[in-house]
């Protein structure tokens, strides 16, 4: 497969995604298609004790950074490294494109460059996450802080389509998120969405509150960027809160310590449950292209998992399935 990594999205750029380049090639064969700056990737590979050959340098001379204004840059800095990696894309030079750099850049460029899904009124970013017994998609969960019903409409079934194929779900059940399980609890948007969610077709279970989302009653859970943001950074913050608390308390006293030794490796195992780099990066649905997008603070390790996404995801045909079931199953309704 042809993936293509913006070698300069993590914030420690471009040593981890040099690194996770090497060890794909070593895992599965792929040259990863890096872009960025020519010699600076060179001398990282050098730096690394990597080997050139094993990968293929895309010299992309200008870098979308973090501070950068989104849609702004994605217009003037037309060779930045997501801009050559996702123009790769469309040319079907390449299969996917992975980057851990500005979110919103990501976003602008790949609704420039390679437009929507025809029907897609907006993408959606659709992370990945941990719950009682497995893992749940939610979505969306920052591309998007305004949404329309019709928006989370589309967003339930891209993230049914997906879950089916990377999460090997049968008939996903559909969640709406709010702040009640009954019908009839949430804001405007959330009352407003419920009839639609269930005449769409889809395997629609509800309102969900958050307990529910991490009880893993929900496959695909639905809401809009702002909200969605805010229950991802939330539940982020409240993993390393508890972390910390444990670790803290373990040390307060000898019997504390030894209890904590002995419980060691089953705390290692939550830790790897809930472990964002653990599940890679999040796809960007609705965009003609595989897009995905991982955290900043993203190592080599958590690049290798996106790289291992995308590669799930091109293996998968999602892509092709997306684009059947806007036009199928939302029929009319998917026509901008």
């Amino acid at each position: 497969m042809h993936i293509v990594l913006d070698a300069m999205g993590s914030d420690a750029h471009p040593r981890p995604e040099v690194q996770a380049a090497l060890e794909a090639y070593d895992r599965w064969g792929d040259r990863i298609l890096l872009v960025g700056p020519e010699a600076e990737l060179s001398q990282a590979i050098h730096d690394v004790g990597g080997h050139a050959a094993n990968v293929e340098i895309i010299h992309a001379p200008e870098v979308l950074e973090m501070t950068d204004k989104p849609a702004r840059s994605a217009r003037g800095k037309a060779q930045n490294s997501m801009a050559i990696g996702m123009d790769l894309l469309k040319e079907g030079k390449a299969d996917a494109f992975v980057t851990a750099g500005n979110t919103g850049g990501a976003m602008a460029t790949a609704l420039f460059r390679l437009g929507r899904i025809r029907g897609v009124k907006r993408p959606a970013v659709a992370p990945t996450i941990p719950v009682q017994g497995g893992h749940a998609l939610a979505l969306d969960l920052g591309a998007n802080a305004d949404c329309r019903p019709e928006f989370l409409v589309q967003f339930a079934l891209m993230g049914s389509v997906y879950a089916e194929r990377i999460h090997a779900k049968h008939h996903p059940r559909v969640g709406l998120l709010s702040n009640g399980e009954e019908p009839g609890k949430g804001n405007a948007l959330v009352k407003k969405t419920y009839p639609l969610l269930e005449a769409a077709g889809l395997n629609f279970i509800g309102n969900v509150e958050p307990k529910e989302v991490f009880g893993g009653h929900a496959d695909v859970v639905v809401t809009d960027g702002f909200t969605g943001n805010v229950l991802l950074k939330t539940s982020e913050a409240v993993a390393r809160f508890l972390f910390d608390l444990i670790r803290s308390e373990i040390g307060a006293s000898p019997l504390a310590t030894i209890g904590g030794i002995l419980a060691r490796p089953a705390f290692r195992r939550v830790r790897q449950i809930l472990d964002p780099s653990e599940y890679g990066a999040a796809p960007l649905l609705g965009i003609d292209g595989l897009v995905f997008i991982g955290h900043g603070r993203s190592n080599a390790h958590a690049l290798v998992s996106a790289i291992r996404v995308a590669r799930q995801a091109v293996g998968k045909d999602v892509l092709p399935a997306l684009r059947e079931a806007i036009q199928t199953r939302l029929g009319a309704e998917a026509v901008p």
